[in-house]
């Protein structure tokens, strides 16, 4: 994937059959009436967008969608980003690359006149050709340098920079100016088995404004909308209030958008089903049973199903002096029944899949295991209280475990009212305390959310991994590195960086990458147990009928891995 992005497990709410770089599978998981959801049958496509040629939308209207959130950090690039930044970003910002859903880069023709993947002496090259008319909005052009800033601020976390990953550019060891300003030569050290990763999401920065400072403050609570480019500028922007509205760019030189407008509004959970039913918003999430039942009746309404790329994962702190040890993560993971959080999450919606079983891959993609399951995860509250009764945790008269005269007290914040997810939460707060462990429920606002994961606020969290492209096992070391900017459980460490450098990205192609990542992968988890992924799921929506091209933007919707271009989102004839 691009980036990996954090979206709370809470509303929406926090990336194979083309061989192993990655492609999506046409299939798809099918639910089935008697799995984890119950229910009757309802398939869930790969992907279902509706997608639309131009000629068969009609200029003008608007179209208002829910987030969860304005983020603080307003660049996608930084790793205090989250899903709804790169949602915000994707529409007033290049778009240089775009996907199909099952995984195909290539190039956005208002852009590029060229993107080509080569070799020579040796090494993987990528060539970007930019067109004469591409520009930022400031009026600086599109050029070579706009290539070589990207890789610059997202190469390393040595320069000042805090990128959201440096996969894909680290291995870059040059970007230079071609026969002519427009053209980009991009040299990778060596044969690189995932050239289409680096520039994928994100597009390219503004050479104007790509210095660490910038990049790194100057999008706190600002769009920064004359360093933008594309269809879509900045119209409104409330970040006190959670609102966002785009309007047609007269900077943009391609293919006019579709609509007059397009907003985005914070909304809880119970806000944005009755936004909905009011005809105040024309999509919303409807993931779960009761979700669901409020708004598929309502007029206009088309429910649309797709394969989710994202993957509901919960979080320890190891930092947390109750934490520190990983037997006792690892205990208290195995007292997890999953089968039951699935059941909670999924009842009515006729769906099931395999057991979740990696942070690198899906088990519809070639090339999967299950990790975690080779490194022992399973609900087993015998073994999980004899490995807490081994480092110490004794249980009280009370029935809650002590060390040291300090009771094993955890603080599990949620971000949503949702009835679906308060009872994953009590579920899960039962298991525990079949362990001993009180994990105490805290339910926050949804827009407290990036805040309060980036600055460790908890000490277990639940939240999505997302996925915006299929290249999984290319960022490998966004997951499990030392420095990684999503997973926070503070476990990585330079013997697993050495690791994913010395026997996965020394590999020369995406099949033996993907090979040598998986058998790393539960070696890995041995050493950690920071994070474990609980199911992928259904992505459900409830849209109203005629809206098309839904989700141009990576990380959420409908489409799988598909990128497609903003200025077609639109409404049928």
């Amino acid at each position: 994937m691009k980036h990996k992005k954090l979206l709370g497990a809470i509303a929406i709410s926090g990336v194979l059959a083309l061989a192993l770089a990655g492609c999506a599978s046409g299939s798809g998981n099918t639910g089935g009436g008697d799995g984890n959801g119950g229910g009757e049958t309802v398939e869930t496509k790969s992907a279902d967008y509706n997608p639309q040629p131009r000629e068969n939308l009609k200029e003008g209207g608007e179209v208002n969608f829910e987030i969860n959130e304005v983020p603080e950090q307003l660049n996608a690039f930084n790793s205090d980003a989250s899903a709804d930044t790169a949602r915000l970003w994707y529409y007033y910002m290049p778009q240089i690359l775009l996907v199909k859903p099952e995984g195909e880069v290539y190039k956005n023709d208002a852009y590029l006149d060229a993107y080509e993947i080569g070799e020579k002496d040796g090494n993987t090259t990528v060539t970007f050709t930019f067109t004469d008319k591409a520009h930022f909005n400031d009026g600086t052009d599109m050029d070579w340098t706009a290539i070589d800033a990207t890789w610059k601020a997202n190469r390393s976390l040595d320069e000042g920079y805090n990128p959201n990953a440096t996969d894909g550019y680290k291995q870059i060891k040059s970007v230079e100016q071609g026969d002519t300003a427009k053209t980009a030569i991009v040299t990778f050290d060596g044969t690189f088995a995932w050239p289409s990763m680096a520039f994928l999401t994100g597009g390219v920065l503004n050479p104007k404004h790509a210095d660490a400072e910038t990049f790194n403050n100057a999008y706190i609570g600002n769009l920064n909308a004359e360093w933008g480019a594309g269809p879509y500028t900045v119209d409104e922007f409330d970040a006190n209030a959670g609102f966002v509205s785009f309007k047609p760019n007269p900077e943009w030189w391609g293919n006019a958008p579709m609509l007059d407008k397009v907003t985005f509004t914070a909304l809880e959970d119970d806000a944005a089903i009755n936004a909905f039913k009011n005809g105040e918003i024309d999509q919303v999430e409807a993931g779960s049973e009761e979700r669901l039942k409020q708004v598929e009746d309502v007029d206009g309404a088309v429910v649309r199903r797709a394969q989710q790329t994202a993957k509901t994962v919960l979080m320890v702190d190891g930092d947390k002096p109750q934490f520190e040890d990983v037997n006792v993560r690892k205990a208290f993971f195995m007292g997890i029944n999953i089968d039951q959080q699935k059941q909670i999450a999924w009842k009515g919606l006729g769906y099931e899949e395999k057991a979740a079983g990696s942070l690198n891959m899906y088990s519809f993609q070639d090339g999967w295991s299950d990790a975690f399951g080779e490194a022992g995860l399973k609900n087993d509250v015998d073994a999980a209280k004899k490995l807490l009764d081994e480092a110490g945790w004794k249980e009280g008269e009370d029935g809650i475990r002590e060390k040291d005269g300090v009771k094993f007290s955890v603080v599990y914040p949620i971000f949503s009212n949702s009835p679906v997810q308060e009872a994953l939460a009590k579920s899960l707060q039962a298991q525990e305390k079949e362990l001993g462990i009180d994990l105490q429920i805290e339910v926050r606002a949804s827009a407290d959310f990036s805040d309060d994961f980036t600055s460790k606020n908890w000490d277990i969290f639940g939240l999505r991994f997302t996925d915006s492209d299929p290249f999984g096992p290319a960022w490998m070391c966004q997951i499990y590195c030392s420095d990684s900017g999503l997973n926070l459980s503070g476990t990585g460490t330079a013997d697993i960086d050495k690791m994913i450098a010395d026997d996965v990205e020394s590999q020369k192609d995406a099949e033996s990458w993907t090979a040598a990542a998986m058998k790393l992968e539960p070696k890995i988890i041995e050493q950690t147990w920071g994070v474990i992924p609980l199911y992928n799921g259904p992505s459900v929506y409830v849209a109203q009928k005629g809206l098309a091209n839904l989700t141009p933007e990576p990380y959420v919707g409908l489409d799988l891995f598909g990128v497609t271009p903003v200025e077609d989102l639109g409404w049928e004839k």
